[in-house]
């Protein structure tokens, strides 16, 4: 047999709306779910902000609370504060607002109430590129041990996305750029694993080569045609996202999710700075799983020189990230050297079997990566 055999899991999410104006169907698709007392979930900066205002104006009769406790990695304690709001005014329905980190929180509400058998409607609205809109998988961090894991249910994904470029203007441009990169690191990480599959292979070599194009020119909100250029990069990122459930998380995002919570640095800016490095390793290991992501970025990829041609790509990611003036080294980050042993070795204690890399990654070889992160 020569075509795939195999799983493809698919997220529960009814529909996606995009493009300019897609946030005035916000009121609409609430009404087709039901929601009729909503908790919007959304951080301090955004909760703050006019743009909240003018996103909530046509729903606000039926806003029974604004909840801006998410924060950063998610802590267990931020989704239990939602999840007691959400009992205490008795709503029926959730709208996320923001980036990874309200849409996460807003999923694990979701699924504390999954146990009795119900599943809350959730509208998504967001305001970054990190795509945790599109998936089933939500993060969430032990607030003692600053340990993150996660949790995984096609149950946790939104019923409605809503993508629309206007309301992305307001993100700092930092962090609209890392989120990028974020992106960018679904895709590469996706196609090169060991459990991809020829369907998202499809989508995220060409939502890789959207976001080359397009993430650079979008960062600027006074540029021309920034709203057809932030467009382009949220479908690329929702192409991108599209496998990672089922491709699993590879040693980037394995790596990104202990940084992250451990030193609080953003999980972009731990894109920027693993990647490359994991992109190198998955080099040396597997360089013929490069050849959709040296197509996606334009670069000659030979068969009988897969090595050379996977270089090349983990070179060509460095120096795009590098171009953007992100972060790129831990230290950079304010990462203390003496604690990457440690994270080196919660990270190979809860990285996934050997399916995705493809053999089993030695605490040493983590060790190793991070360092020449560092």
């Amino acid at each position: 047999m020569t075509a795939f055999a195999g799983q493809f899991e698919l997220p529960r999410i009814d529909r996606v709306i995009s493009g300019p104006r897609a946030l005035d169907r916000l009121a609409g698709e609430l009404d087709r779910l039901g929601a009729r007392r909503i908790v919007v979930v959304t951080g301090r900066t955004l909760g703050a902000s006019a743009l909240l205002d003018r996103t909530l104006a046509p729903i606000r009769d039926r806003c029974a609370a604004v909840f801006t406790g998410s924060r950063q990695h998610v802590p267990a304690s931020s989704v239990a504060e939602l999840v007691g709001l959400v009992r205490q005014r008795q709503a029926d329905g959730l709208v996320s607002f923001g980036g990874g980190s309200p849409i996460d929180t807003a999923k694990l509400a979701v699924q504390a109430g999954l146990a009795s058998g119900k599943r809350m409607p959730h509208v998504a609205i967001p305001t970054t590129l990190s795509a945790g809109e599109f998936t089933s998988v939500a993060g969430i961090t032990d607030d003692e041990t600053r340990i993150k894991r996660a949790v995984h249910d096609p149950r946790l994904a939104p019923h409605v996305v809503i993508t629309d470029p206007a309301v992305t203007l307001d993100t700092p441009a930092w962090l609209w750029a890392a989120s990028g990169v974020r992106a960018l690191d679904h895709a590469v990480e996706s196609l090169y694993s060991n459990r991809h599959h020829p369907m998202s292979d499809a989508t995220a070599e060409k939502g890789l080569s959207l976001l080359l194009e397009y993430l650079p020119k979008s960062v600027a909100v006074d540029a021309p045609d920034v709203l057809d250029h932030r467009a382009q990069c949220q479908l690329a990122a929702w192409m991108a996202v599209h496998g990672m459930t089922n491709a699993g998380f590879g040693l980037s995002h394995a790596l990104g999710h202990q940084i992250g919570p451990r030193w609080n640095v953003a999980h972009g800016i731990t894109s920027c700075i693993t990647l490359p490095h994991a992109m190198r390793f998955m080099a040396r290991l597997a360089p013929e799983r490069f050849a959709p992501i040296a197509a996606a970025c334009g670069v000659p990829f030979e068969p009988g020189a897969a090595a050379a041609g996977a270089s090349a790509c983990a070179d060509l990611i460095a120096g795009f990230i590098a171009q953007l003036g992100l972060p790129m080294r831990l230290r950079d980050a304010g990462v203390p050297p003496e604690e990457i042993g440690q994270v080196a070795a919660v990270v190979h204690g809860l990285m996934e079997d050997a399916g995705i890399v493809g053999r089993p990654v030695a605490v040493e070889e983590i060790e190793g990566l991070l360092r020449e992160a560092f």
